[in-house]
């Protein structure tokens, strides 16, 4: 038929060992090697952060939380990625939990994390 628009044609190959995203609000990602393996106290470590995250999302948000949230993720992405957090890392979280120290008294998960963090 002469006025129907060709349609476009798109074939996808071997994709393995490749990072691509399709689409307006596509993102992609690439998670190449293996993960860091991870010892019993930076697994503690890993799960009181993803704890208090949760927690934390369902109090009041203050400057204070969201900062102590944001800090808790980026430790959080950094010891997933590499295996352990940098000590300047987690002496800002052992400022930022100081200054909400009414969030270790009232959250379980805070006063735990201060534990790990040897506060």
């Amino acid at each position: 038929m002469a006025g129907e628009t060709p349609q476009p044609h798109v074939s996808i190959g071997d994709v393995s060992q490749s990072t691509f995203a399709i689409g307006s609000h596509a993102n992609a990602r690439s998670y190449h090697g293996t993960t860091p393996s991870y010892d019993e106290g930076t697994e503690r470590l890993l799960a009181a952060f993803r704890e208090l995250r949760a927690d934390l999302a369902r109090t009041r948000t203050t400057e204070l939380t969201a900062e102590l949230d944001e800090a808790l993720a980026d430790a959080e992405n950094e010891v997933t990625r590499t295996g352990s957090a940098d000590e300047s890392r987690l002496r800002r979280l052992r400022e930022l939990l100081t200054d909400a120290a009414s969030l270790t008294t009232v959250l379980a998960s805070a006063g735990t994390l201060a534990g790990l963090l040897g506060m």
